[in-house]
Protein backbone atom coordinates (compact mmCIF):
# COMPACT_ATOMS: atom_id res chain seq x y z
CA UNK A 1 0.00 0.00 0.00
CA UNK A 2 1.40 3.48 -1.27
CA UNK A 3 1.26 6.86 1.26
CA UNK A 4 -1.76 8.85 0.39
CA UNK A 5 -0.60 12.48 0.73
CA UNK A 6 -4.10 15.20 1.12
CA UNK A 7 -2.25 18.61 0.62
CA UNK A 8 -4.62 21.40 1.31
CA UNK A 9 -3.73 25.60 0.16
CA UNK A 10 -5.81 27.56 2.53
CA UNK A 11 -6.22 31.19 0.82
CA UNK A 12 -9.23 33.49 0.18
CA UNK A 13 -7.43 35.31 -2.77
CA UNK A 14 -5.93 32.00 -4.36
CA UNK A 15 -9.19 30.10 -4.65
CA UNK A 16 -10.97 32.99 -6.45
CA UNK A 17 -8.14 33.01 -9.09
CA UNK A 18 -6.90 36.55 -7.59
CA UNK A 19 -3.27 34.89 -7.59
CA UNK A 20 -1.59 31.88 -8.13
CA UNK A 21 -1.37 29.45 -5.23
CA UNK A 22 2.05 28.71 -4.30
CA UNK A 23 2.02 26.21 -1.40
CA UNK A 24 0.70 23.39 -3.05
CA UNK A 25 3.43 23.24 -5.94
CA UNK A 26 5.84 24.01 -3.26
CA UNK A 27 4.45 20.72 -0.86
CA UNK A 28 4.62 18.36 -4.28
CA UNK A 29 8.11 19.41 -5.26
CA UNK A 30 9.57 19.38 -1.53
CA UNK A 31 7.53 15.53 -1.11
CA UNK A 32 9.32 14.59 -4.06
CA UNK A 33 12.78 15.49 -3.10
CA UNK A 34 11.92 14.19 0.40
CA UNK A 35 9.64 10.95 0.14
CA UNK A 36 11.23 7.83 -1.36
CA UNK A 37 8.68 5.58 -0.84
CA UNK A 38 5.72 5.55 -3.58
CA UNK A 39 2.85 7.84 -2.77
CA UNK A 40 0.28 9.65 -4.36
CA UNK A 41 -1.47 13.17 -3.48
CA UNK A 42 -4.90 14.50 -3.57
CA UNK A 43 -5.25 18.27 -3.63
CA UNK A 44 -7.55 21.02 -2.74
CA UNK A 45 -7.39 24.89 -2.70
CA UNK A 46 -10.09 26.36 -0.75
CA UNK A 47 -11.29 29.58 1.03
CA UNK A 48 -10.64 30.65 5.05
CA UNK A 49 -14.03 29.20 5.55
CA UNK A 50 -13.73 27.03 8.67
CA UNK A 51 -16.92 24.81 7.73
CA UNK A 52 -15.02 24.36 4.41
CA UNK A 53 -11.93 23.49 6.01
CA UNK A 54 -13.48 21.34 8.68
CA UNK A 55 -15.48 19.21 5.49
CA UNK A 56 -12.04 19.09 3.67
CA UNK A 57 -9.58 17.60 6.49
CA UNK A 58 -12.96 14.74 6.57
CA UNK A 59 -13.10 14.59 3.24
CA UNK A 60 -9.53 13.55 3.00
CA UNK A 61 -9.56 11.28 5.51
CA UNK A 62 -13.08 10.10 5.89
CA UNK A 63 -13.45 9.27 2.25
CA UNK A 64 -10.24 9.34 0.47
CA UNK A 65 -8.46 7.80 2.80
CA UNK A 66 -5.34 10.38 3.29
CA UNK A 67 -2.67 9.00 5.91
CA UNK A 68 -1.36 12.73 5.86
CA UNK A 69 -3.03 15.85 5.17
CA UNK A 70 -0.57 18.90 5.22
CA UNK A 71 -2.25 22.26 4.97
CA UNK A 72 -0.70 25.59 4.55
CA UNK A 73 -2.30 29.36 4.78
CA UNK A 74 -4.45 30.44 7.25
CA UNK A 75 -2.48 29.94 10.72
CA UNK A 76 -1.73 33.38 11.78
CA UNK A 77 -3.68 35.99 14.10
CA UNK A 78 -5.88 37.20 11.22
CA UNK A 79 -9.78 37.20 11.96
CA UNK A 80 -10.10 35.45 8.61
CA UNK A 81 -7.16 32.92 10.15
CA UNK A 82 -9.07 29.63 11.00
CA UNK A 83 -7.34 26.92 9.81
CA UNK A 84 -6.10 26.07 13.07
CA UNK A 85 -10.09 25.91 14.87
CA UNK A 86 -11.10 23.92 11.79
CA UNK A 87 -8.57 21.31 12.58
CA UNK A 88 -9.23 21.21 16.56
CA UNK A 89 -12.77 20.80 15.56
CA UNK A 90 -12.09 17.43 13.68
CA UNK A 91 -9.29 15.95 15.57
CA UNK A 92 -9.30 13.02 17.72
CA UNK A 93 -5.59 13.68 19.24
CA UNK A 94 -3.96 16.76 19.70
CA UNK A 95 -0.26 16.36 18.88
CA UNK A 96 1.35 19.88 20.21
CA UNK A 97 4.91 18.89 19.79
CA UNK A 98 4.87 19.94 15.80
CA UNK A 99 3.36 23.23 16.23
CA UNK A 100 6.16 23.77 18.80
CA UNK A 101 8.83 22.62 16.31
CA UNK A 102 7.72 24.92 13.09
CA UNK A 103 7.65 27.69 15.30
CA UNK A 104 11.06 27.00 17.17
CA UNK A 105 12.09 26.85 12.95
CA UNK A 106 10.47 30.35 12.05
CA UNK A 107 11.23 32.13 15.14
CA UNK A 108 15.17 31.42 13.83
CA UNK A 109 14.27 33.73 10.97
CA UNK A 110 11.33 35.90 11.99
CA UNK A 111 10.17 36.92 15.41
CA UNK A 112 6.95 37.46 14.34
CA UNK A 113 6.93 33.58 13.77
CA UNK A 114 5.75 33.94 16.86
CA UNK A 115 2.30 34.83 16.00
CA UNK A 116 1.96 31.72 14.26
CA UNK A 117 -0.86 28.94 15.15
CA UNK A 118 0.02 25.44 13.48
CA UNK A 119 -1.24 22.75 15.21
CA UNK A 120 -0.53 18.92 14.51
CA UNK A 121 -3.69 16.55 15.03
CA UNK A 122 -4.29 13.01 14.48
CA UNK A 123 -7.76 11.93 13.34
CA UNK A 124 -8.28 8.01 12.86
CA UNK A 125 -5.10 6.75 11.14
CA UNK A 126 -3.99 10.19 9.60
CA UNK A 127 -2.28 13.13 10.68
CA UNK A 128 -3.07 16.08 10.03
CA UNK A 129 -0.23 19.14 10.29
CA UNK A 130 -0.70 22.91 9.70
CA UNK A 131 2.15 24.31 7.97
CA UNK A 132 2.76 27.99 7.31
CA UNK A 133 2.07 29.91 3.71
CA UNK A 134 5.20 30.62 2.17
CA UNK A 135 7.43 27.81 -0.18
CA UNK A 136 10.57 28.83 1.87
CA UNK A 137 8.64 28.85 5.32
CA UNK A 138 7.14 25.53 4.41
CA UNK A 139 10.18 23.87 2.91
CA UNK A 140 12.40 25.22 6.51
CA UNK A 141 9.40 23.73 9.02
CA UNK A 142 9.40 19.97 7.26
CA UNK A 143 13.27 19.94 6.41
CA UNK A 144 15.06 22.02 9.48
CA UNK A 145 18.29 24.08 9.76
CA UNK A 146 21.64 23.25 8.45
CA UNK A 147 24.75 24.63 8.89
CA UNK A 148 27.47 23.75 7.15
CA UNK A 149 25.44 20.82 5.48
CA UNK A 150 24.73 19.92 9.44
CA UNK A 151 20.97 19.14 10.85
CA UNK A 152 21.02 22.37 13.74
CA UNK A 153 17.55 21.92 14.17
CA UNK A 154 15.56 19.03 13.19
CA UNK A 155 12.44 19.93 10.86
CA UNK A 156 9.02 18.14 11.41
CA UNK A 157 9.26 15.94 9.12
CA UNK A 158 11.62 13.80 10.45
CA UNK A 159 9.08 12.65 13.34
CA UNK A 160 6.44 12.13 10.56
CA UNK A 161 7.48 8.25 9.24
CA UNK A 162 7.57 7.30 12.80
CA UNK A 163 4.24 9.07 13.35
CA UNK A 164 2.78 7.12 10.57
CA UNK A 165 4.24 4.22 11.68
CA UNK A 166 2.42 4.28 15.23
CA UNK A 167 -0.90 5.14 13.90
CA UNK A 168 -1.02 2.26 11.24
CA UNK A 169 -0.02 4.15 7.96
CA UNK A 170 2.28 2.81 5.47
CA UNK A 171 5.97 2.40 5.94
CA UNK A 172 7.52 5.58 4.59
CA UNK A 173 11.47 6.01 3.83
CA UNK A 174 12.98 9.58 3.35
CA UNK A 175 15.83 10.90 1.28
CA UNK A 176 18.60 10.92 3.90
CA UNK A 177 20.26 14.25 2.25
CA UNK A 178 16.93 16.06 2.47
CA UNK A 179 15.54 14.92 5.91
CA UNK A 180 17.00 11.79 8.20
CA UNK A 181 13.59 10.05 9.23
CA UNK A 182 13.92 9.56 12.56
CA UNK A 183 13.29 5.55 14.32
CA UNK A 184 14.03 4.01 17.08
CA UNK A 185 16.08 0.62 15.99
CA UNK A 186 13.30 -1.59 16.74
CA UNK A 187 10.88 0.16 14.27
CA UNK A 188 13.72 0.15 10.88
CA UNK A 189 13.28 -2.23 8.49
CA UNK A 190 15.64 -3.24 6.21
CA UNK A 191 15.65 -1.50 2.66
CA UNK A 192 14.16 -3.79 -0.33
Amino acid sequence: MSLKIGLVSISDRASQGVYEDKGIPALVDWLSLCIRSPFETTTRLIPDEQAIIEATLCELVDEQGCHLVLTTGGTGPALRDVTPEATLAVADRVMPGFGEQMRQISLKFVPTAILSRQVGVIRKQSLILNLPGQPKAIRETLEGLREDGVVTVPGIFAAVPYCLDLIGAPYVETREEVVKAFRPKSAIKPVA
